[in-house]
């Protein structure tokens, strides 16, 4: 079994890119797109200057239980930037979207609550809603996060979208949003109106 037959049985064919897509990508954006394998992983993931996204992680289950998805993620870690990743909502009827946020989660991974993405699929033409997480050494705002992941889709996920599959995903405006209202701040934000034209606190 190639590396793409491992993930087209283990992700929701909503979720997957066709194999002539992620080859595209590992062809003309080798730069920046990269495949990790192993006899029981396979690691899609793109590498940017300020961040890292996982686009796709499988580990077979013939290695579950030997760290090997801990051992991967430190792996990414150790670049130190902040990963981001996309997930399905919990399925309760399918024990895998379980495991994997659970297995995020215990990796340091925090849901990013005021970022919404909901694409409609090329293949099924039903519009799937997805949670993004993120895991950041230096604390990166959710606003970034956003700001990330609408470079990933523009440059990876709709990367030639219309040649490959004959009609073009939506507009990143569209598919990503961002709720300011709940976004959280970065931390260490200074205030620059809290000092008067002399750079002195404005309550002296």
């Amino acid at each position: 079994m190639n590396w793409y037959e491992k993930l087209n049985q283990y992700f929701p064919i909503e979720e997957m890119k066709s194999k002539e897509h992620m080859e595209l990508l590992l062809d003309e954006k080798s730069d920046i797109y990269h495949k990790d394998e192993g006899e029981y992983h396979v690691l899609m993931y793109v590498e940017l200057t300020d961040f890292v996204f996982i686009d796709y992680l499988f580990v077979s289950k013939d290695a579950r239980g030997q760290g090997l998805g801990h051992k991967l993620i430190e792996k990414l870690k150790a670049k130190g930037k902040p990963i981001i990743l996309e997930v399905e909502p919990v399925d309760y009827e399918d024990t895998d979207t379980e495991k994997r946020l659970r297995f995020y989660t215990r990796e340091g991974f925090e849901h990013a609550s005021s970022i919404g993405y909901r694409r409609r699929s090329l293949a099924t033409d039903e519009v799937n809603e997805m949670e993004i997480l993120f895991w950041s050494p230096t604390k990166e705002s959710e606003e970034t996060i956003y700001e990330n992941m609408k470079k990933t889709y523009n440059e990876i996920h709709t990367y030639k979208d219309s040649e490959l599959y004959g009609k073009s995903y939506q507009p990143a405006s569209e598919v990503l949003t961002l709720d300011t209202e709940n976004a959280v701040p970065k931390p260490e934000v200074v205030d620059d109106e809290s000092t008067d034209a002399s750079g002195k606190p404005a309550s002296e």
